[in-house]
């Protein structure tokens, strides 16, 4: 199954279905069909955990600072509480600085997009087409900010063989002299694979010898039920040269809507970032940055949080048991379940919403058709295992019960 990156690389497909939002075709395809039983939603990955109790009076007490700008950069305290909370969790080559190493975001996928445009600015012009290099199945931001950024997407398949994370001995030289940016999600968005330190070293070694940037998805870092996942930082060096990790709030604190995020690594990126968000991106609000800071300074709600996640892998680990490949993910919520031999994503998909009133997404949907036909996600489908314990386990038996 491994082939070069550049022999696998798409072209951009402009307005082609496979661009479009995977959760928009999810819901063309479901919407003239009714649900066989009273419906479940595994689709969209929305926490649903309750939110911390602190939420609501921190913003009540800060409620007179939406009446004003706030800096684009962060407020001192939260940049200094996301730089403390970096230190106590990563094991990293330095503390970072809060004034140039780490920046607000309105949540991790604005900044993952306009990353991508920031990226080509660091790192000037390729010999040939600027690539953005991408797992395939991706988070479809990443896409997006490559194509803004007049890159080539360029979509590294993630299969079981390779560990469910892109195959770098795999990649030409010719494709990594013109890469602009690396995009990895580690934890990963679906398969909920982890790149150990000795991919990120390697994966940094790379960047340091062609001069593209790591731009490194870490917002499931914190969903974990046995081995807490590492960072790209860590493997960074002490200059945190062409590494930017970015994390959110919407999976550790389940606060999906507060979009709260940050950026953190190499200082001349952050500063060419900030410039861009300073005419491209909304400020994130001042009582929402409050939040935040609370947030990162409490790891109690996170740990509740990973429980309720564990008894629901638990019921899956039962329920599923060996069947459609299924195994315990490394970290994040998502369950990545192989139904080719029931029939393909999208067919099972149409199955388990009319028969058993259970939504899921086609694994199709979330990732891109290589060169050679090739689609990564095909006779796939992801669950969300995101609602509670009890209703989990009444859609996971009913997936079972319906496809055998």
């Amino acid at each position: 199954m491994a082939m070069t990156a550049s022999s696998r690389a798409p072209q951009a497909s402009g307005s082609s279905d496979s661009e479009r939002s995977p959760f928009v075709r999810l819901n063309e395809l479901l919407a003239p069909h009714q649900p066989g039983k009273p419906l479940i939603s595994l689709a969209v990955g929305e926490p649903q955990h309750p939110v911390p109790d602190f939420v609501g009076p921190v913003l009540a007490k800060h409620i007179a600072e939406f009446g004003r700008y706030p800096a684009n950069k962060g407020t001192d305290p939260f940049r200094h509480a996301a730089g403390a909370w970096l230190s106590s969790r990563f094991k990293l080559p330095r503390p970072l600085d809060p004034e140039s190493e780490i920046l607000v975001l309105n949540g991790s996928r604005e900044g993952l997009f306009l990353a991508a445009m920031a990226a080509a600015r660091y790192v000037g012009p390729r010999p040939g087409k600027p690539a953005i290099l991408m797992p395939n199945p991706f988070y479809p931001v990443y896409g997006a900010g490559a194509l803004a950024a007049a890159c080539e997407p360029v979509h590294l398949p993630t299969t079981v063989e390779n560990g469910f994370l892109p195959d770098l001995d795999a990649i030409d030289e010719a494709t990594l002299a013109r890469t602009v940016a690396f995009y990895l999600a580690s934890p990963a968005n679906p398969q909920g694979s982890v790149a150990r330190p000795d991919y990120f070293k390697r994966l940094k070694q790379l960047a340091d010898r062609y001069g593209f940037v790591i731009l490194s998805d870490e917002c499931y870092s914190e969903i974990y039920t046995r081995e807490a996942p590492g960072s790209a930082l860590e493997c960074a060096g002490p200059g945190f040269t062409r590494v930017v990790a970015f994390q959110s709030l919407s999976k550790r604190s389940n606060l999906p809507g507060l979009r709260v995020g940050f950026a953190a690594g190499d200082k001349k990126f952050i500063g060419m970032f900030l410039e861009l968000r300073n005419i491209a991106a909304p400020q994130v609000p001042v009582p929402l940055q409050h939040v935040a800071t609370v947030a990162y300074g409490d790891e109690a709600h996170v740990e509740e949080n990973r429980r309720l996640y564990r008894i629901k892998f638990d019921l899956a680990d039962q329920i599923i048991g060996n069947r459609y490949g299924y195994r315990r993910p490394d970290a994040g919520f998502c369950v990545w379940l192989n139904t080719s031999e029931v029939g393909d994503d999208v067919s099972v998909t149409l199955k388990l919403f009319k028969e058993a009133g259970v939504r899921v997404v086609p694994g199709s949907f979330l990732a891109r058709q290589q060169p050679d036909g090739f689609n990564p996600g095909a006779g796939y489908i992801r669950l969300a295992l995101v609602q509670d314990g009890e209703t989990t386990a009444q859609a996971l038996h009913r997936l079972v019960e319906t496809l055998g």
